[in-house]
């Protein structure tokens, strides 16, 4: 279903959401006060100008109350960011995600009612260091300090057995969420579904667990 979004600051990280959102077939408002970044990205947005998000006069004038996603990913101003947030909040925007330069601005951004706080150097930090210390890592996601989503390759040591076979979630407290085979992935496999070799493994489970079905499961 198609979505309107709204993304204010057209940075890095927010020209990298604009894009993608914009090639997934959605309404994207792109939002900038550098006139080249909005120019930048005029042929990968519905709409893109030139504007400050902190002059509520502003925001009303682009009918953003009426978006229900906006991402701030004003990367180079916290004051701006924390403003433009609070203003979106007050506005009732139900869905504001935003970019935080470190943990005092996260902090600050809790406070004021963000919904979403991304970290995204930090964030790409920790997958290309799980990336680095394993090859068997294809991703890692993040969930809390304790749990995470990893994608791991499936190894000769559990190819061509199933999953209730294998013992998983008994013997290394993890979950198989999906099956990733070349081009097709199976949702919630069956326990008597047969691992191949190569398979993509989406595992979820404690930060400890993981480590150890990879080290020694894997």
């Amino acid at each position: 279903m198609k979505k309107q979004f709204a993304v204010i600051g057209l940075g890095r990280f927010g020209s990298s959401v604009c894009k993608e959102l914009y090639k997934l077939g959605h309404e994207v408002l792109a939002i900038d006060m550098n006139d080249d970044r909005v120019n930048a990205i005029t042929k990968h947005a519905t709409h893109a100008v030139i504007a400050n998000a902190t002059d509520e006069n502003a925001l009303n004038s682009l009918g953003i109350r009426n978006f229900d996603n906006v991402v701030v990913a004003i990367g180079d101003n916290i004051q701006s960011s924390i403003l433009c947030t609070l203003l979106l909040k007050e506005m009732g925007v139900s869905q504001v995600w935003v970019k935080a330069q470190n943990h005092y601005h996260h902090r600050v951004l809790e406070k004021i009612g963000a919904d979403r706080i991304v970290h995204p150097e930090k964030d790409m930090g920790i997958r290309i260091a799980q990336h680095l210390v394993s090859e068997k890592i294809i991703d890692y996601i993040e969930l809390s300090d304790e749990y995470s989503i990893v994608e791991l390759i499936a190894s000769a040591k559990v190819a061509n057995r199933s999953i209730i076979d294998l013992n998983i979630r008994a013997i290394y407290g993890c979950t198989i969420l999906a099956i990733k085979r070349k081009e097709d992935i199976n949702i919630t496999p069956s326990p008597n579904e047969i691992i191949e070799l190569n398979d993509i493994l989406i595992v979820i489970g404690h930060k400890n667990d993981l480590k150890r079905f990879e080290e020694d499961g894997l």
